[in-house]
C-alpha cells in the first residue's frame, strides 16, 4: 500500500504519464500563453497555444524522473533570479552535511519563492532538494497541483473540516514529514507558520511544532524527538517585496473592518506577482541544527524565532523603513548598501494609497524591530 499516496509528490515512475497530462491541458497551455505573449494569447488563441505546446514537448524531451524536471524549472529559475533580482547570495551552508536529511523550518514571506530559493542555495551546492509543505488551499487547478508535485511539493490539507477530519490531516502530515527524514532521508522544507508573515513580523507558531509531535511515539523523550527530525531554521530576506502593496491592503483592511475576504484565485495571482516582480537583493542564510534539549513546543518555537531573527540579513529597505516610521536608526543597526535607493523606496511606498503606507512601511521596518526586541534593547513597537 501507498500509505501517502495523496498527498506526497509524484515518483519518478509517475512523471511521464504526468507530464503527457499536463501538455495536452488547455488551462495550463492559455495561462503560459497569456504569461509570455499577454494581449496576444486573447487575439491568437489556439493557434497561439499550439505554438506553447510545441516548445513545451521540445523543452520536456527526454525528461522521465523528478530529477530531469527539477534541472527545467532550474532553468527557469536562474532566468527569474537574473530578470527580476539584483544579486542572490546565501550563508550558513558549511552548518549542513551532504547526504544528510533535514527538516528546513522557514520564515515565510512568499508563497513560492521561499522555498524556491532555498532549493536553488542547495541545488547550485550539490545537496539534495527538499519536498516542500504546500496548502491544497493553493491547488485550485489541477494542473497547478500537477506542477507543484512534479517539483516535490507534498500537500497539507488546510481545507478539512471537523475537528476529526483536521486531526486525521495532520497526523498524516506528520508520519509523512518524519517518514521522508528518518525513512526515505529526504530533505523537507515547511514554514514556520501557516500562512505568510505579511506584516514582516517572522514568528514560530507552536502549532507547527505540535503538529510535528503528533507522530511522536509516547515512551519518546520529546528533545530526542526534536533532535531525531533534525530541523534548521531558515531565514530569507528580500530587499522589495513584489507582493507589498497586496499585502498593506490586506492589513489596512484587517485594521480597519476586522477581516478581509481573498477573491477567487488571488493567491495564485500572488504567486505570479511574487515570481514576476522586483526583488532586489535576496539572501538565503541556514541557521544551526536544533538539538534536543528541548522540553516543549513552545521552547523549540523560541529558538526558532531566535535563529531566524538573529540570521535574518538586513537589507536597505528595512533601513529606509525605519527612518521614515521612526526617524534615527537605534543603536546597532548600521547603514546596509542596496540596489535600492532611498528616494526609489521612497517613491515606490508614495504609490500606494495614503491609509496603506504605514503599514507597507511596517512589512520592511518590522525585521529592525524583531532584531531590537531579541537583543532586549527596543521600546518601538512593531507596526
Amino acid at each position: 500500500m501507498d500509505e501517502f499516496a495523496d498527498i506526497r509528490p509524484y515518483n519518478d515512475d509517475e512523471v511521464a504519464a504526468v507530464l503527457a497530462r499536463l501538455l495536452v491541458d488547455p488551462e495550463l497551455l492559455r495561462a503560459i500563453s497569456r504569461l509570455k505573449f499577454k494581449y496576444l494569447a486573447g487575439i491568437l488563441g489556439w493557434p497561439l497555444r499550439q505554438l506553447v505546446r510545441g516548445a513545451l514537448q521540445r523543452e520536456l524531451a527526454g525528461v522521465n524522473d523528478v530529477r530531469g524536471f527539477q534541472s527545467v524549472v532550474e532553468g527557469y529559475m536562474s532566468k527569474m533570479i537574473e530578470d527580476s533580482t539584483a544579486g542572490f547570495s546565501v550563508s550558513g551552508l558549511d552548518r549542513l552535511q551532504e547526504g544528510e536529511p533535514y527538516l528546513f523550518m522557514s520564515n515565510h514571506r512568499d508563497i513560492t519563492l521561499d522555498p524556491a530559493f532555498t532549493n536553488y542555495a542547495l541545488y547550485h551546492n550539490g545537496l539534495d532538494t527538499v519536498r516542500i509543505a504546500i496548502g491544497d488551499n493553493l491547488l485550485t487547478k489541477p494542473w497547478v497541483s500537477d506542477l507543484m508535485r512534479l517539483n516535490k511539493s507534498f500537500i497539507v490539507k488546510r481545507s478539512a473540516t471537523g475537528p476529526r477530519e483536521v486531526f486525521k490531516a495532520y497526523k498524516e502530515l506528520s508520519a509523512y514529514i518524519r517518514h521522508s527524514i528518518q525513512v526515505e532521508r529526504a530533505p523537507i522544507w515547511i514554514a514556520q507558520r501557516e500562512g505568510r508573515a505579511k506584516d514582516g513580523i517572522d514568528r514560530t507558531e507552536p502549532a507547527i511544532i505540535k503538529m510535528l509531535a503528533m507522530s511522536k511515539q509516547k515512551q519518546e523523550d520529546f528533545g530526542e524527538f526534536v533532535s531525531s527530525l533534525r530541523i534548521v531554521p531558515v531565514s530569507i530576506s528580500y530587499e522589495l517585496d513584489p507582493c507589498d502593496a497586496l499585502k498593506a491592503a490586506e492589513l489596512h483592511a484587517v485594521a480597519s473592518s476586522g477581516e478581509y475576504h481573498k477573491a477567487e484565485h488571488e493567491d495564485v495571482a500572488s504567486i505570479a506577482v511574487g515570481i514576476s516582480g522586483a526583488k532586489g537583493r535576496v539572501h538565503v542564510s541556514f541557521g544551526e541544527m536544533l538539538g534536543s534539549e528541548f522540553d516543549s513546543p513552545e521552547a523549540v518555537a523560541a529558538e526558532m524565532d531566535r535563529q531566524v531573527v538573529d540570521n535574518y540579513q538586513l537589507q536597505a529597505t528595512n533601513i529606509f523603513a525605519w527612518r521614515r516610521l521612526h526617524g534615527d536608526l537605534p543603536g546597532g543597526i548600521e547603514e546596509v548598501a542596496g540596489s535600492c535607493s532611498e528616494a526609489e523606496f521612497n517613491a515606490r511606498i508614495d504609490a500606494m494609497p495614503a491609509a496603506h503606507r504605514d503599514y507597507a512601511l511596517g512589512i520592511y521596518a518590522n525585521a529592525i524591530a524583531s532584531k531590537l526586541e531579541l537583543a532586549g534593547g527596543s521600546d518601538v513597537l512593531a507596526v
